[in-house]
């Protein structure tokens, strides 16, 4: 599955977790990723439910992000190996450009509510089975549990955006479930590549656009003409700056010092922090069934990420 030596993570030299210091700043390092990646989901359905459109975004985040991160890969190109630049496009796979394909697909389909509940809430839930399955890691009680929280918030928050905005489309919910496990297999295989944070978000990006970039401008799938300038500046900074450069790198970071399994679990804090930024940007207002339910997940995300499991 993974198209690398099986090891398990606890064999990878790694900071020490049971550190408070350490624990903290990956914390830290994660807050920052949560919160850019909560206004991602107001910000980019708020396009692509106007003048742009899903490709369109995908340009702008990985088209900007190259150009930035470009000093990363130029400045020793001799770095890299050969198998580190093939890591890297497996993560333009996973983190790149069909990922945003497949939420931005979810976004037009569902709400910013929905889609930020269930693609970054499926994605410790999957990180751990697949950590557990394919590389040998044990979880814990606590995680076990922790895990079932942030499970059945998920369920409780789905039913309840169901009652008031009718059932998540099929093809919306596919999309997003499949960019849940993409997600985590990403942030597993970064784990394991021996790549720094900043080298694979600007390998990512790199890969993201050799690969789309041109189909995106010769199949003209363009519609920046049609959007505002104000819009297309907004798009750039918060999809190309933000997205593609801080958080990629601060969610890595996150991984390196916390583990793949306790970073992916505070992004899991997601739903909350989205569903906060959608009242007064979309007007989406969370009923006091779905603002139990992200208390349910918060609860499981404090338990996942407060230490190690043993």
């Amino acid at each position: 599955m993974w198209g690398v030596k099986v090891t398990r993570i606890s064999d990878i030299a790694e900071p020490d977790r049971d550190s408070p210091w350490t624990r903290l700043r990956g914390i830290l390092w994660a807050a920052v990723a949560l919160s850019i990646l909560s206004g991602w989901f107001v910000v980019t359905r708020y396009s692509v439910t106007r003048a742009l459109g899903i490709w369109d975004i995908a340009a702008l985040r990985f088209g900007v992000g190259a150009l930035l991160l470009a000093p990363v890969l130029l400045r020793r190109p001799g770095r890299l190996s050969r198998s580190q630049w093939r890591e890297g496009f497996v993560f333009s796979l996973m983190w790149g450009v069909p990922f945003v394909l497949l939420v931005a697909l979810g976004l037009t389909l569902t709400s910013a509510a929905q889609a930020s509940a269930i693609a970054p809430t499926l994605m410790p839930l999957f990180a751990a089975i697949f950590s557990w399955a394919f590389l040998g890691d044990r979880m814990g009680p606590r995680r076990w549990g922790a895990l079932a929280a942030i499970l059945a918030g998920l369920s409780l928050l789905v039913v309840a955006g169901s009652a008031t905005l009718g059932p998540p489309s099929p093809l919306g919910l596919a999309a997003l479930v499949t960019a849940g496990a993409m997600w985590a297999i990403y942030t597993l295989r970064f784990h394991r590549s021996g790549l720094t944070p900043i080298e694979a978000a600007a390998l990512i990006c790199f890969w993201s656009t050799v690969l789309f970039l041109p189909l995106y401008l010769v199949l003209g799938l363009s519609r920046l003409a049609e959007a505002s300038a104000t819009e297309i500046v907004l798009q750039a900074f918060y999809q190309g700056v933000l997205m593609s450069g801080v958080a990629i790198f601060t969610f890595n970071r996150a991984v390196t010092l916390l583990g793949p399994v306790a970073a992916a679990s505070i992004i899991a804090l997601l739903p909350a922090v989205a569903s906060l930024l959608a009242i007064p940007a979309l007007g989406e207002i969370p009923s006091p069934v779905e603002s139990i339910a992200i208390g349910i997940i918060a609860i499981g995300v404090l338990l996942a990420a407060s230490r190690p499991n043993r």
